[in-house]
């Protein structure tokens, strides 16, 4: 009977301690679509330093900051916003729209493993399978080198030294190197990737892309070409929403919407080893180097020294971020004017680390 009740008492035991090492993370919360009302915390029920707050606000205030957003748990935790809106006057509020530039590459991204996925196309595949033979001015056995996985990951070996690098036109789409062989950030092929989605889909790319994640995580906004640019305008929030799904791996709630669970890892990790820094279309904080646009200099150290080495962020010209930081359970969204003259700004979403570790730690 003695050794009966050890064993019991064993297994109840081990059974209390094996809960306890596996218990799950706190769920976290997903806003509802098609509605204003989302679920707030208060940095000082997290333990937060809410006294810096004000040193935070601040230098996003004297930058030209028009939204910005830090979410917990999936909670807002601070939302503010500033100046004026960018169409129709007023000041700048959560119901204004606003470009993300560059950040919007991180959709495209997205946009391109769902249709993986379904079988629609395959990023090894040759982009003049999608686009046709022609689509550049480079010898035909060079452009075929070419594949979406290329595009993705900046690496097409086409010339970003053009007058222009947003024009997609096949006569500034000239031969510097070989497909994988260089790093380089050019904005031609890149736009292109629209155009293979259409193709392998059959659809518009923004009637695919609201119908695969814009619809499905309540996401509001539009895609509209600016010169040669195709530019996602949205409302902060939605940005944040954007950043939520990507923090919870692609799901929303209880829907998987990135269901290449393989092409995700790939999107947010080191892509090529020509820059560390850079998955698909993603740039990666805590790399051990990184390169810059317009530059093939390497520059050692992360992206971002004074952020979690795992962020993940899209970048976008004058300022528009949406960062995603998996150990913190947090996303970082700002919106707004340039803090420099440059096409992806490292340096301001660094300062604004600077500030925010003073409020979260």
């Amino acid at each position: 009977m003695k050794t009966l009740n050890l064993i019991t008492g064993f297994i109840i035991l081990f059974c209390a301690c094996s809960g306890n090492e596996n218990e799950p993370e706190e769920k976290l919360y997903f806003p509802p679509s098609n509605s204003e009302t989302w679920e707030t915390i208060s940095p000082g029920t997290l333990g937060w330093n809410s006294a810096n707050i004000a040193a935070l606000l601040t230098l996003l205030e004297e930058n030209g900051t028009r939204g910005f957003i830090v979410i917990k748990d999936g909670k807002i935790v601070i939302e503010e916003y500033f100046g004026k809106a960018l169409v129709g006057g007023g000041n700048f509020n959560k119901t204004s729209i606003w470009y993300w530039a560059s950040a919007g590459k991180t959709l495209t991204a997205t946009v391109t493993g769902i249709a993986q996925k379904e079988g629609l196309l395959s990023i090894r595949n040759k982009t003049s399978g999608y686009l046709g033979t022609g689509w550049t001015s480079m010898a035909i056995e060079k452009e075929n080198r070419i594949t979406v996985w290329n595009q993705l990951t900046m690496t097409t070996g086409l010339d970003d030294e053009v007058p222009d690098n947003h024009d997609f036109t096949r006569e500034s789409l000239i031969f510097k190197a070989n497909a994988g062989s260089r790093w380089a950030y050019h904005n031609g092929p890149y736009t292109l990737l629209g155009q293979v989605i259409e193709t392998a889909t059959g659809e518009s790319f923004e009637g695919y892309f609201n119908k695969k994640i814009k619809e499905k995580t309540g996401m509001d906004g539009f895609w509209q070409w600016i010169g040669n640019d195709h530019v996602y305008f949205s409302t902060p929030r939605s940005m944040a929403r954007f950043g939520l799904l990507i923090l919870n791996k692609g799901v929303w709630g209880r829907e998987t919407i990135i269901k290449d669970k393989e092409f995700f890892t790939e999107m947010i990790s080191t892509s090529q080893p020509l820059n560390k820094s850079y998955g698909y279309l993603w740039w990666l904080n805590g790399k051990e180097s990184f390169r810059v646009p317009e530059s093939q200099l390497v520059f050692n150290g992360s992206v971002s020294p004074n952020a979690p080495v795992d962020m993940i962020s899209g970048m976008g010209k004058n300022g528009q971020y949406v960062s995603v930081i998996p150990s913190m359970r947090l996303v970082v969204v700002r919106m707004g004017e340039s803090p420099d003259n440059v096409p992806v700004p490292f340096l301001f979403l660094d300062e604004i680390w600077k500030k925010l570790n003073l409020v979260i730690r």
